[in-house]
């Protein structure tokens, strides 16, 4: 004899496939929520990807901390980098000179002469490696910054054909405005261009950053912004990242009013709270799929209890309690939930796992990049398993389902027998 309890026996012996339409239902039911729950962990570990690799990007080549005089360059800034250092929240600091500069490669036998204009950031190669992924992230040449060197983002590359050697024009903002005040006097002079060598080709893996961004020396920025010995701004790269506002408060304190210190957070908290509510928006409104397979759950239940009426009416005369037999009908419903989310837990996991062949399989038969790099800033498309949402995900969904078969399950319960047997 079985130790099941009979609500549970008598469940699954209703729930036994069978031509009929409500068996159709059951598995709408079962499909429907398996579908739900599938396509919300599919998109909430997507999202929860992005949000990841979006911060570790930005954390790699992006100090945690910049730290700039408000009123001028910063001229002590082997002082104040000493100051900065002596925090015990601080892991590296290191001297930026950065801005927009004017790219000319040079003109070949068969190759016209491109033209660009990227963000140089001017750094000091011994310091860097304490705030930046930069030197580690050479994937061509090495990082070699000595006299004219320059290293420039893959993708930069790519686009301006350049590879290890070839060589480049840089325009400062300062030649820029110099051969504008000459142009078109009797004694004008040709402002020239500093040329650089190509020594290396980084990839930090984030689009923008490879396509935006070329290095080269410290003393190389000073010279092309005319900033003598000073610079733009400190790097700060910290212990733990998510102290920023506390780090940056206690540096404010110390270096005074003259100083303003900004954290990663704040540079980028567009595009991280814009993550952060697509993923909220994404998980209620996916969340509907849930809800669609729960009324299927209610409207087989409201079949099942017309259907089995007769049957509750003998088990009401045997003695069965309301509670045992709305019992029955709730058993279905957590049946249900069960394959359901068990099946959509599978399906979501296998669709992650094999997320990348996907996209690379439809990007090969219908021609189209479904997920462009250019776009979304990633060659991958990322993607975390995160225990908690998957609880949230399937706890939540089991719950609509047995929501789902309450009312009918109320009503099979307070079913009289006098009633249920009356045409029997």
């Amino acid at each position: 004899m079985s130790r099941l309890p009979f609500e549970l026996l008598l469940a699954l012996r209703y729930l036994r496939p069978k031509r009929t339409f409500v068996s159709i239902i059951t598995l709408i039911s079962i499909v429907g929520v398996a579908l739900g729950v599938a396509v919300l962990i599919i998109v909430i570990s997507v999202m929860s990807g992005f949000d990841h690799d979006l911060r570790e990007k930005i954390l790699g080549f992006n100090a945690h901390i910049q730290v700039f005089n408000s009123r001028r360059t910063m001229q002590n800034y082997a002082q104040v980098a000493g100051i900065i250092a002596s925090n015990k929240n601080v892991l590296g600091v290191s001297p930026l000179v950065i801005g927009k500069v004017l790219v000319e490669t040079q003109e070949e036998t068969n190759k016209q002469a491109r033209v660009d204009a990227p963000i140089l950031r001017g750094v000091d190669p011994q310091a860097e490696g304490s705030v930046s992924v930069l030197p580690k992230s050479i994937v061509e040449g090495k990082f070699d910054l000595s006299g004219h060197g320059v290293v420039v983002g893959s993708e930069f590359a790519r686009n301006l054909g350049l590879h290890v050697g070839d060589r480049l024009s840089i325009y400062s903002p300062h030649d820029i405005e110099q051969i504008r005040k000459n142009r078109g006097k009797e004694n004008e002079e040709a402002i020239l261009p500093e040329d650089y060598e190509v020594r290396g080709i980084f990839d930090v893996g984030y689009y923008e950053f490879d396509t935006l961004f070329i290095v080269t020396s410290l003393e190389n920025a000073q010279d092309l912004y005319d900033l003598g010995d000073s610079v733009h701004d400190l790097e700060v790269m910290l212990k733990d990242p998510y102290r920023v506002t506390e780090v940056k408060w206690q540096l404010e304190q110390t270096l005074g009013n003259e100083f303003v210190a900004v954290t990663w957070m704040e540079q980028n908290s567009t595009i991280l709270n814009a993550l952060i509510v697509e993923k909220n928006v994404m998980f209620y409104l996916l969340f509907f799929i849930v809800l669609v397979a729960a009324l299927c759950i209610l409207s087989a239940q409201i079949t099942f209890v017309v259907q089995k009426t007769r049957e509750i009416g003998m088990l009401k005369a045997l003695g069965a309690t309301n509670l045992q037999i709305s019992g029955v009908f709730l058993s279905q419903s957590a049946i249900i939930g069960v394959l359901g989310v068990l099946a959509g837990y599978g399906l979501g996991i296998l669709a992650l796992t094999y997320r990348n062949e996907f996209l690379h399989f439809m990007n090969y038969w219908t021609g189209f990049e479904l997920f462009p790099a250019s776009i979304y800033g990633f060659s991958k498309l990322p993607a975390i398993i995160d225990t908690r949402d998957i609880v949230l995900i399937c706890g939540s969904s089991f719950v609509i389902c047995i929501l789902g078969g309450v009312l009918p399950a109320i009503r099979a319960g307070r079913l009289k027998p006098v009633e249920a047997l009356r045409y029997e």
